[in-house]
């Protein structure tokens, strides 16, 4: 591996870092809100029916799990996908498992199969723009310089958010 390769990995294992950060942020701390669920154990082993369902929670659960994908495609390339599909359930799996032990939410079957759909999207994403590019290296490139950029504006939000900056309230 080149050192222009080793520097490009660098760069998205950082971008990585700063993204499970912010996962974690929002996955288990719940951007630092205090919900009333919070306060008991549960878990949901039928998908899809938890009794408060919502469309835009699935939707979101997808999305948030994008850059896992995209990040697992790039970093783990020389690995099968049934390798980074494991890692996608994985990471999903501890983050359940950690918002049911420390009763920071609910444990649920559904999240485990949106966040992993969203990791296999993500993957498959970054799969089609390598192709479409033609080159790895260069279509790393191209997500690092877009999520920078990203990862610095919704960082930016969130602490905006959290300081009470912004003419909205997640409170």
């Amino acid at each position: 591996m080149g050192k222009i390769e080793k520097s490009a990995d660098r760069q998205t294992k950082s971008l990585l870092l700063i993204y499970l950060i912010v996962l974690g942020w929002i996955i288990l701390l719940k951007l630092g809100v205090q919900f009333s669920y919070m306060e008991e154990r549960k878990i949901n082993l039928i998908p899809f029916a938890n009794g408060y369902y919502s469309m835009m929670e699935t939707i979101l659960n997808v999305v948030i799990f994008i850059p896992l994908g995209i990040y697992a495609r790039i970093l783990f390339r020389d690995r099968a996908f049934g390798f980074n599909l494991l890692f996608f359930f994985l990471t999903s799996l501890m983050l359940e498992g950690l918002q049911f032990v420390f009763k920071f939410g609910t444990f649920d079957i559904t999240d485990l199969l949106t966040n992993t759909t969203g990791g296999i999207i993500g993957y498959l994403l970054f799969w089609a723009l390598q192709k479409f590019i033609g080159n790895h290296l260069k279509a790393q490139k191209y997500i690092n310089s877009i999520a920078a950029i990203g990862t610095f504006l919704i960082v930016l939000l969130l602490v905006l958010l959290k300081l009470n900056l912004l003419p909205i309230s997640y409170q």
